[in-house]
């Protein structure tokens, strides 16, 4: 069936409400926006749905929620899991509680029991309401730090990471199995929570969540020395962190959190900014107008889920607030929780820090200096709870921390995804520490260079939307593999690892080592002097992210290294277009 027949489909069924009719009729002469919206099924991947919000198979809608979630259902009773429930939460976005309510009913339709939170929580919370509850599962419905116009759908398992195999092929097999819209299952909002299949939750959970970050602090000691005198800026981007960021931060002493009033609220269309993302600089416009006007010694913003950190702190010497990038705050915390945590009671043999592929070598450098494992895992956070699981299983390996470049890292096991709540809280506590011995957090960010190396990273990316960007996407890698650069920005390189492959290759005498990791589409150069560079499709994005790294002796050397082979990759990228 082509897409015009799978639209005149949707505008006779019964099976489709009016509001959604009405919405196709008005782009019925839009022969692009049919095509865009009917050519195709959006994809249940292995981070779940992602796609804009609107009428149609390649959209997000109340009829591709229930589809997916009737999919979810399907493998849940297939596996014998239906017992013991699945917990839901969502964010701030446009349709984010319909989505949500939709997801429960037709659980409940299912003879699943929904926990299904009773207002707006961050992602973490749920990947930790999955475990605390015993579900079998979790469903967040987010878009995390996508433009207004987006919304998403995310599947955690048991475990309380979001799912990996076989559980993701699976669920995505069961998915695409419903084919038909009027066949999914859903019911009555009264008669589900009659029957107690619909349970909402809420203080609860927050208040054992908020406990399990409470009880990661190493140093109360410095927080009550000089808690009372430090001063946090803090913004929520219009997002779920508003509420657990401010209230750890107060129980535990920090008595001057400043919130960004403009940003404070929950609000889907993000008004302040273009997209809510904490990595981009117009996120801190009004949070920096703040730290100015208060004299803050740090700035953070959390992105709408609240498992990303942005942060941004006071150079003392300048009087200027220097950002932080994902790698350099991640390290900053992991760094001082991993060094704390020796002085304090010393680090198990087994010991591990755990990293995605594309993210800082410092970390291999920490992880060196402290005589502890550093294991390198595939994109997505997780990988690194799949890590965590897998010591826990097999009774050998002690999670220490984990980071992702992607402004995420968790300090503790309480949950299995990326944690703002906690690194927010993790590095307040960071800074009232080096602030007892004299120190800033930029002051620490500096002794870490000095002591482990000038490391700098970026990323660019190339965007290719629509049905043809799909394409070019393709091209670009195919067009890598058959082609394999001998150096990039005047930096031979040593090694290729082709994750989809499997392989790694020396480009010296040609010899093959497996990677060791799943398959992937990934490409990934080691050069010389601790450079690399990483090409990979985005996995919620229509883009090709191209990750670089290197290391120089001083700030001014990274940095002109970081431009140098920045601008190569570019080239090099669009030349395979």
């Amino acid at each position: 069936m082509g897409y015009r027949e799978v639209f005149q489909e949707w505008l006779t069924n019964p099976c489709f409400d009016e509001a959604t009719k009405a919405e196709l009729r008005q782009i019925a002469r839009d022969e692009k926006e049919v095509e865009e919206r009917f050519y195709t099924e959006l994809e249940f991947g292995t981070a779940g749905l992602r796609g804009i919000i609107g009428a149609g198979t390649n959209r997000m809608n109340i009829y591709t929620v229930r589809k997916a979630t009737q999919g979810l259902a399907n493998y849940i009773w297939k596996i014998g899991n239906q017992d013991k429930g699945v917990a839901i939460a969502y964010d701030s976005r446009r349709m984010s509680p319909e989505f949500a309510g939709e997801a429960a009913l037709c659980l409940a339709a299912n003879g699943i029991t929904a926990y299904i939170f009773d207002s707006l929580r961050p992602t973490p919370e749920l990947s930790y309401a999955v475990r605390k509850l015993g579900c079998t599962a979790g469903i967040n419905i987010t878009a995390s730090h996508n433009p207004p116009e987006y919304n998403g759908y995310k599947v955690y398992w048991e475990d309380g990471a979001q799912i990996t195999p076989p559980h993701d092929s699976g669920i995505m097999e069961e998915v695409k199995k419903v084919t038909d819209f009027g066949a999914v299952k859903t019911m009555d909002l009264a008669e589900a929570k009659e029957k107690g299949l619909y349970q909402v939750i809420g203080s609860d959970i927050d208040d054992a969540y908020i406990a399990e970050l409470k009880s990661l602090v190493l140093h109360q000691d410095s927080i009550d020395a000089v808690g009372k005198d430090l001063k946090i800026v803090y913004t929520p981007l219009h997002g779920t962190g508003n509420l657990p960021v401010r209230r750890v931060l107060r129980e535990l002493g920090f008595e001057h959190v400043y919130v960004v009033k403009e940003q404070e609220l929950p609000d889907g269309e993000f008004p302040t900014v273009s997209y809510p993302n904490p990595e981009a600089e117009e996120a801190f416009v009004l949070g920096l107008k703040l730290a100015r006007e208060v004299d803050a010694d740090l700035v953070l913003a959390t992105d709408p889920d609240a498992d990303r950190l942005g942060v941004y702190v006071k150079d003392s010497g300048t009087g200027e607030y220097p950002s932080l990038t994902g790698n350099m705050s991640g390290c900053l915390i992991g760094d001082y929780v991993i060094g704390q945590r020796k002085e304090k009671e010393g680090l198990p043999a087994d010991g591990a820090l755990i990293k995605s592929i594309v993210t800082t070598n410092m970390a291999d450098a920490i992880a060196r200096y402290y005589g502890i494992a550093l294991i390198e895992v595939l994109t997505g956070f997780k990988y690194i709870g799949q890590k965590i699981l897998e010591f826990e299983t097999k009774g050998t390996g002690t999670y220490l921390f984990g980071l992702e470049e992607s402004y995420g890292c968790l300090p503790g096991t309480y949950a299995r995804d990326k944690d703002a709540v906690a690194a927010s809280m993790v590095l307040c506590e960071a800074a009232a520490y080096y602030k007892t011995l004299g120190k800033t957090l930029w002051d620490a960010m500096i002794a870490m260079y000095e002591k482990y190396g000038y490391y700098k990273e970026d990323v660019k990316s190339i965007t290719l939307k629509g049905i043809e960007g799909i394409e070019k996407i393709q091209t670009i890698m195919e067009n890598l593999r058959n082609e394999t650069p001998t150096e990039i920005g005047g930096c031979p390189v040593i090694s290729v690892r082709d994750y989809k492959k499997g392989t790694v290759t020396a480009l010296a005498d040609q010899t093959e080592t497996p990677t060791g990791l799943p398959a992937s589409n990934v490409l990934y150069y080691d050069l010389t002097d601790d450079a690399w560079v990483c090409v990979r499709p985005s996995g919620t994005e229509p883009k090709v992210k191209l990750y670089y790294g290197v290391k120089g002796v001083s700030m001014e050397e990274a940095e002109s290294k970081s431009r140098q082979l920045g601008e190569a990759v570019l080239e090099l990228t669009e030349k395979m277009l």
